[in-house]
């Protein structure tokens, strides 16, 4: 019954323009002395609505700049980047981006954290603070509204950031690296958490993580990118895994496996390639 569900949700996006299409993007920066450094040659990646994306690649391949174009806080040097089949000029304001390092406000309880990305829109403070709550509630810490960033855990202040990318309703997510500095059974948490939240109402999402079975745990796609500088993409892989899933248990699929094995050959590669170029730093 799930799979046909999932089946009609897709017919139905598939008359709705794709929420990323980058064409043909080269991202190069303009170093001192006036050489350029390329990160990023030639990518072209698009991403349906409602479609949840992986990128993953070696340290230092351009992962985030991909993000970050498709965020529109970097202009490529080449190429486009189209969100739902209109050009991206400026920032992207359907999306909604969690970064890896923590953006809340230290002096701010959970609550004001969450209510400030409606206050700032011109929503008032009753109704942003009614809206949080209902938030942090969804992400299981509807009684944690009063503390202090500092008296959260690592995971539950993953929980509230997420809350206050989630609570502005964006068409389109975008994630870097939000679970890297957690622990592996935290990590395996956040995964379920953001899969019931996607399941719920399913936005497209661009998952850039260093984390190969995370990324196939959690996505329709996996991509791959080639080591840098002029980091290409270089293989891109759908996950034939039923949803809804539950990270623990589909790890232990044959298909899982199957997949990982097939990926891991190219990634590993590319992974080397990197680590030589850096002088194995």
């Amino acid at each position: 019954m799930a799979d046909e569900v999932a089946e009609a949700e897709a017919a139905a996006r598939a008359n709705v323009a794709p929420a990323v299409v980058l064409s043909d993007v080269t991202i190069a920066f303009h170093l001192v002395g006036g050489s350029t450094y390329t990160a990023v040659e030639q990518a072209s990646l698009t991403v349906a609505d409602g479609e949840f994306v992986s990128i993953v690649g070696p340290t230092g391949c351009g992962k985030s700049t991909l993000l970050n174009v498709a965020a529109g806080l970097l202009a490529p040097s080449a190429g486009t980047a189209e969100i739902f089949g209109k050009p991206l000029a400026g920032l992207n304001r359907q999306s909604g981006y969690l970064f890896q390092a923590e953006a809340l406000f230290p002096w701010k309880t959970a609550i004001d954290n969450v209510a400030i990305a409606l206050e700032t829109g011109g929503v008032g403070r009753q109704e942003a603070h009614a809206r949080a709550q209902e938030w942090l509630t969804r992400v299981g810490l509807g009684a944690f509204g009063g503390r202090y960033p500092h008296m959260l855990s690592g995971g539950q202040r993953k929980r509230v950031g997420l809350a206050q990318v989630l609570i502005r309703d964006p068409k389109i997510l975008l994630m870097d690296e939000p679970f890297g500095p957690l622990d592996a059974q935290t990590r395996q948490i956040m995964g379920n958490l953001l899969l019931d939240l996607w399941n719920a109402d399913r936005k497209a999402v661009m998952f850039v993580t260093h984390d190969l079975e995370e990324a196939i745990a959690l996505s329709d796609r996996v991509v791959i990118m080639s080591a840098g500088p002029a980091a290409r993409i270089i293989g891109d892989w759908r996950v034939p895994l039923s949803r809804p899933r539950d990270i623990s248990e589909v790890r232990l699929e044959k298909a899982f496996h199957e997949l990982h094995r097939e990926i891991c050959h190219v990634l590993k590669d590319e992974v080397l390639k990197g680590y030589a170029q850096t002088g194995g730093g």
